[in-house]
């Protein structure tokens, strides 16, 4: 069996911990977090690694492959308390070796005559210092699916076909990398490497649409207040600098809490100083007034 029935990670397993990064322990510390659930996994064996790579042509990256060795592929799943019932939020996946299938493989549309993903190209935004070349769907790159991202987009683990793919594998996995795939069919760099990657997904805890973090217009509104609630261990602060004026509170009590100086009740002997502001003809013109009264008194 390659999957066992996820129970709470009340006993964890070393492994498991190992695996998470203490990833865990923050999650069940959380307010509101009610299930931290992993669906076990038996590690991969070395001929299925090799059984991979002779039929795709590609060598697996050596962390990926590590990877496999310790657990083919990952599921944990996390949940919170609304409303009295657990609602599952938190997501991290990576897919076994079976499903590791090559993106090209699927098609677009069903019906006939269809456009492929070929037909999608976007020439555009080609590779520049900041960032390398984008995949394509064609014969220039060979795409896999690393994570579906919950119907969210796709990341996957892409590799830069060569021409000499047939004769040194090595070579096409020094060329692979992590992109994000949007529900647009946009390319989004993430990382060089798998252990980075993997980092990231940790560090990002699998909340809703982690992955828009690193594209242009950022996770939607309702992803963000899942954020605000369990931020991230780290987040791309580059993404949040355009929207810091979000998170700056600009009230500036000195000038709002500011009032008129209240003037001083009259004094009948006297005396009594100005207030600061205050004109001093004002002062005396209301100083003199109760005395001009005391005559029509008397």
């Amino acid at each position: 069996m390659e999957e066992k029935v996820p129970s709470p990670l009340v006993n964890t397993k070393p492994h498991l911990e190992k695996l998470t990064l203490g990833i865990t322990r923050i999650l069940e510390a959380s307010p509101g977090v009610t299930k931290v659930q992993i669906i076990e996994k038996e590690p991969a064996e070395r001929h299925m690694i090799a059984s991979w790579e002779l039929k795709n042509d590609c060598a697996m990256p050596e962390d990926l492959k590590n990877f496999y060795l310790m657990t083919n592929g990952f599921h944990m799943v996390w949940s919170v308390k609304l409303d009295d019932q657990p609602v599952p939020l938190g997501s991290l996946v990576i897919n076994s070796i079976s499903n590791l299938t090559q993106l090209t493989q699927s098609a677009v549309y069903t019906l006939p005559n269809s456009p492929t993903l070929e037909d999608l190209e976007d020439e555009e935004d080609e590779a520049n210092e900041d960032r390398p070349e984008k995949p394509h769907f064609d014969a220039r790159s060979v795409i896999f699916e690393l994570d579906s991202c919950n119907g969210n987009g796709k990341v996957c683990l892409v590799y830069r076909r060569t021409q000499v793919l047939q004769c040194a594998l090595s070579t096409v996995a020094k060329e692979s990398k992590i992109w994000f795939l949007d529900r647009a069919l946009y390319w989004h760099f993430l990382t060089d490497n798998f252990t980075s990657y993997y980092r990231l997904l940790i560090t990002h805890m699998g909340l809703p649409q982690w992955q828009y973090a690193f594209t242009n217009y950022g996770v939607s509104p309702q992803a963000k207040q899942w954020f605000n609630m369990y931020k991230p261990i780290t987040y791309n602060t580059a993404v949040l600098a355009e929207e810091s004026d979000c998170f700056i509170n600009k009230l500036d009590p000195s000038k709002v809490f500011k009032s008129k100086a209240k003037p001083a009740a009259p004094s009948q002997r006297g005396g009594t100083p100005h207030p600061p502001g205050s004109q001093k003809g004002s002062s005396s013109s209301s100083s003199t007034k109760p005395s001009s009264g005391n005559p029509a008194r008397k």
